[in-house]
Order: structure tokens, then C-alpha cells, then sequence
């Protein structure tokens, strides 16, 4: 992944991945980047660490704050 395509995502941003969570949804909202990344299921909250390299392979899309709306807030 070239580096302008990893500076898209950021803490708050929403992102889509590859597998859905058990609860159903597959957006999540980004709260801490570093070598692990953080995120938070928009559908029931649950908070989970992902390394980055397992999180570059599951990440499908980072959605637009238009798509998002107030379903995902953080």
C-alpha cells in the first residue's frame, strides 16, 4: 500500500473491512493509531486491537464522513 493511500485514514475516521463483526456490522471508527490500531464496531461499541499489518489486509474502504452520518459516532 503506497503511503499517500495510508495517510486517508486517521483517528475518527470510518472504515470498512473485510469480515463483519458477530453483532453484524462492518464499519468501524478508528481511536488509536501506532503499531497496533484501535477501533470501535459502530454497531455495538466493542473495542478491538488490530496489528497494522493485519488491519492493512482487512481494510476494504474508508468511508466519507457523508456515508457515515450519526451511525457511527465515536
Amino acid at each position: 500500500m503506497s503511503s499517500v493511500e495510508t495517510n486517508r485514514w486517521e483517528i475518527g475516521a470510518c472504515v470498512r473491512l473485510r469480515k463483519r463483526h458477530p453483532c453484524g456490522e462492518d464499519r468501524w471508527r478508528i481511536y488509536r493509531l501506532g503499531a497496533d490500531i484501535g477501533l470501535r464496531c459502530c454497531g455495538c461499541g466493542r473495542r478491538v486491537l488490530l496489528p497494522r499489518a493485519r488491519f492493512l489486509r482487512q481494510l476494504r474502504e474508508v468511508l466519507p464522513e457523508t456515508e457515515v452520518g450519526t451511525t457511527c459516532a465515536s
